[in-house]
């Protein structure tokens, strides 16, 4: 069963879809979100959390809200707290192969299947579901209505940012601890410079452009 939830606005209650799981008999509610799609560099990250039933984490929001050391501290104390995390990627070779919707949804499916154990019921951020027989719920702008999203939310951030800044170390030049894989003008300008290196993704704009030069 897929059901799809819009909001305009933010409901005080960050259980109030957790609750509604389980009043209709689902025990083991993830949440799911990426980090990574719009960057023209890096793997996309996707993360499911299983939070305890009822558990408040203060502070837990939007990853995009966010300070990035908020960020790391909430990253700890989610770990510390869930019953289960997984973390799945989609790499830039599978991004051109397959595009980036589908390279996140495999990502998001990966995470999910992770999960140990296993939840009977997901809430996902966004706007399209993962190819899963489990119960999804598709919430638009989730990751600031939904606690479980928002902590998988913040997974997903700290993940990929540790892993840019290591890449930045492999590929130096193109600055990806600070852009983490964006398209700022510094990365735009490095691009034309020095070529896309092995982990741009050469199918969008910006890169494709410049595909052939020498790194």
């Amino acid at each position: 069963m897929i059901q799809t939830e819009l909001f305009n606005s933010s409901p005080l209650d960050l259980l109030s879809f957790e609750r509604q799981g389980i009043r209709n008999g689902y025990r083991l509610i993830a949440g799911v979100d990426e980090a990574g799609r719009g960057p023209l560099a890096g793997p996309v990250v996707a993360a499911a959390v299983i939070l305890p039933a009822g558990l408040r984490l203060n502070g837990v929001n939007d990853s995009k809200k966010l300070s990035p050391d908020k960020r790391e501290r909430l990253f700890d104390v989610i770990m510390d707290q869930a019953l289960s995390v997984g973390i799945g990627m989609g790499s830039p070779e599978l991004i051109d192969e397959i595009n980036i919707l589908q390279a996140t949804r495999f990502a998001m499916l990966e995470a999910v299947g992770q999960l140990a154990p296993q939840p009977d019921y997901i809430l996902i951020d966004g706007i399209s579901t993962i190819d899963s027989p489990l119960s999804q719920k598709i919430i638009k702008k989730g990751d600031a209505l939904s606690l479980s999203i928002a902590a998988a939310s913040i997974i997903a951030k700290v993940t990929r940012d540790r892993l840019m800044r290591k890449l930045d170390q492999i590929h130096p030049g193109y600055g990806f601890s600070g852009h983490k894989g964006y398209g700022s003008a510094l990365h735009l300008q490095a691009i034309r410079r020095l070529g896309p290196c092995p982990i741009h993704r050469l199918t969008f704009g910006g890169v494709k452009e410049h595909v052939g030069l020498s790194s």
